[in-house]
This record gives C-alpha cells, structure tokens and sequence, in this order.
C-alpha cells in the first residue's frame, strides 16, 4: 500500500473532516500500540497509532519493566539510550510474612544482559518508544484521537475513525490493531467475546516519601488481612495496598484515618508520614480484571496486549505480555503488511503464538491469587511462611526459578523484523 497521505476533505459534520490511508492503523498508544508501531515502521511498514489522551502521563500505571522486555532494546541496539532515561533497578524480591523476611527471586543468573528488574514510569517508556518510532518516515502518532467506530466492507474490518479537536479522522487501513487496553472499545465495537477468568481482590495505588534511612528494598509486607507492598521509586515509595475484591466502599466508609492508620501498622517507619495522603483523591483505585479474548482476530481486525486479555498486577507482567504480543505481530506480520495484504490465517499465527504464554502466565496469577492472596485477605492469625518460602531462604539457587518465570515469561519474543532502512533524522 502506499505511504500514509492526508488529505482535507471540506465534507458535512456527519463524514470525517480528514482521511488517512495507511497500511496500519493501531488504535491506542499503550505499550502494545507504541512497541508494535516502532517495530513496524522499522521494518518499512506505513502505521498510524491513535492515543486519546494528549501525552502519556498517567500516574500509577505498570512500570515494571522485565528482563525479557530490557533484552528486546538490547536487540534492538537501544539499551544504553534506555537506561539512561530515570529508572530504579531491582535484582532480587522478597517479602516481610509475619516477622521473617523471604526472599523470593534472583534474577543475577539470568541468561539476559541485564539481570534486573527496571521501574520506570510508563510515560518514560513510551515516550521513548514513540521518539525510536519517529526515526523513521513511515511512523505516524496521532494524539488526542479517540477512536469511537470501526469501519466496514461486509465482514472485513478495513479501518476505524476517531474524534479529535479538529474534527472526525477517518483511517483506512489494511489492518486494524486494538491495543487500547482492559476496557478496549475496540473489541467491544468488534464483539469479541470475552472469557472472565476471575479475581479475588482489587488495588489501591498511593505514593509516599522515601527517606533516605529507609534502606531501598522493594518489598511486600503480608500481615492478618492485609498485604502490602512498597516499590522504591527514588525519592518516594510507590505503594500498592491490596483489598477485597468491591471493598474500597467500606474502606472509605471506615475513613481516611484508619487508612493511615492501618498502613503504619504494616510499616511502622511510614507512622511519620501518612499524613501525606491528604484525601481520598491521592488513592487510585485498581479495579483487578483478569481475562481473555476467546478469539483475538476478525477479517481486517486483530487484538493484542490487556486488549485481548487482561492481567492481575501479580508479578507486574502485564507491559511485558503487551511488548511480547507486539513483537510477535510485527514478525509475524510485517511481510504481508508490506505486501499489502494480510489474510485471516496470518493473524490465526499471532493468537496461536501467543494464547499458551498468555494462558499459563493467567493460570501461574490466578494460583498465586486463590491459594496465597484470598488466604491473605481472610486469615486472622499472624502469617508464617509456607514451606515453598522456606525452601527459597534455605536454598538459594532455588529462587532463580521464580525469577525465570517473573523476568522472562513462558515465551519470550526476539526481533526477527529487519530493519529496512537507516533511521531517518528528524
């Protein structure tokens, strides 16, 4: 197909007010939408990204950055530009059960070159994603569309339209890719059924300062009824306090007091300031969903990321399923998109390669959910550690197991797209 070509068209308010022809068109700039439109436009395919918001600052969305994910920007020869962008590197994890401290994971003897968890802030991953991107003459982000209508030829998906300031945008396109997350509109608009797989507890998010004296451990403290959890983000702790699946209402019901409360009881080293949480607006609240598209494809259309199945902020893996989704789509697909022509059986191969990973990583969450978190959240008794917790503090060379399966997933995904040309300077 040609290369993406705008043109003004002075039409009725009903029609659009602009038309793009694009060979893809990517309907959300997450992590999914930006890795797959870089990664496309690097092997010479025409992609249009369309992101609603106006940048991608949100607090307290997933910034745990895997081994797996740091390996894909060392193929990719960005490594060192990526670290360079702010980011705290984690290279063990453990847990305070009770009074004993568990040691969990050891990522040190991973066969990655960086044996580490990276935190960075998702607006620092995907802008620097989408600068890699706009390298490149065919990479295309549009901000401040929100796609709102898929466009139609019979059965076959051949593009999507999109409010913006300036008016409707209309984007026809060889495929359409839904990477707009856990509430995709466009896998509602497309009908795609989805399978709930079920989650027993939802997240608040806060932050507060870190004190020097505060050591840099990133843990989680499990007590009778509570489980919490600190992420050293510098200069403060990004904290995770997770609740009864529907139980921030009585929560609040309680007040904020008890909220303050409840968490120096966790920590009595945050007792002098919890007083930072001022109200109830500086809690997020995480609804957990944890689902999947039982068919992620039409004619013209493919899903991918938390679009085609949501994941439990267990083990932070969602960013990284929605990068190895959309690294496995641009190898997949990037030939017939050049070609200009993707059947359905080309995008049966990318819901095939990627349903187990995804599968197994769902079914890995929802244990550690109904046999570890639901235990949590009812128990009375101060916890003690299990035995497998044990095992992991006696035997250390066995905590490289649930490192394996944290940093580098059942199926991590190489860049087999090359690149096409030299990136063009902007």
């Amino acid at each position: 197909m040609e290369k993406a070509r705008v043109n003004q068209i002075p039409v009725p308010r009903h029609h659009a007010s602009e038309t793009i022809t694009t060979n893809c068109a990517i309907a959300g700039g997450g992590p999914a939408g930006v890795m797959l439109g870089f990664l496309l436009a690097r092997a010479g395919v025409d992609v249009v990204v369309l992101e609603k918001h106006e940048d991608f600052f949100r607090d307290f969305r997933g910034d745990t950055i895997h081994p797996s994910t740091l390996e894909l920007m060392y193929e990719l020869g960005l490594i060192d530009e990526f670290l360079k962008r702010p980011h705290q590197e984690v290279r063990q994890l453990g847990a305070q059960i009770g009074d004993d401290l568990v040691q969990i994971a050891d990522f040190s003897h991973l066969p990655t070159h960086c044996k580490f968890l990276a935190f960075m802030p998702q607006w620092h991953f995907l802008n620097f994603l989408a600068e890699a991107g706009k390298r490149y003459p065919t990479f295309h982000l549009r901000m401040r569309a929100e796609v709102d209508e898929l466009l139609k030829d019979g059965d076959r998906i051949v593009g999507l339209k999109a409010a913006t300031p300036q008016g409707d945008l209309e984007v026809r396109a060889e495929l359409v890719v839904g990477t707009d997350g856990r509430h995709s509109t466009v896998r509602k608009l497309a009908g795609f059924e989805v399978e709930d797989r079920g989650a027993p507890m939802d997240v608040l998010w806060l932050r507060l300062s870190r004190h020097p004296s505060d050591g840099s451990d990133s843990l989680g403290r499990i007590e009778p009824g509570r489980f919490f959890i600190m992420i050293d983000r510098g200069d403060y702790w990004q904290c995770a306090f997770v609740i009864p699946k529907g139980g921030f209402n009585e929560l609040r019901r309680k007040g904020l007091e008890a909220f303050r409360l409840a968490i120096a009881a966790l920590n009595p080293k945050l007792s002098d300031r919890v007083r930072e949480i001022g109200s109830w607006d500086d809690v997020k609240l995480l609804t957990v969903a944890v689902d999947r598209l039982k068919r992620w494809y039409r004619p013209g259309l493919l899903c991918i990321g938390d679009a085609a199945h949501a994941m439990s902020p267990i083990g932070g893996v969602g960013i990284n399923l929605a990068v190895q989704d959309a690294v496995a789509t641009a190898n997949i697909l990037a030939g017939p998109l050049r070609e200009g022509k993707v059947t359905e059986d080309d995008l049966r191969k990318v819901q095939k390669r990627r349903q187990w990973p995804t599968e197994m990583t769902q079914a890995l969450q929802i244990f550690v959910q109904n046999r570890v978190v639901s235990n949590v959240l009812t128990m009375r008794a101060r916890p003690k550690p299990p035995f497998v917790a044990k095992m992991l503090n006696r035997f250390p060379w066995l905590r490289r197991l649930p490192a394996r399966l944290i940093g580098m997933g059942f199926r991590p995904e190489h860049v087999r797209t090359p690149e096409a040309s030299p990136a063009a300077a902007e």
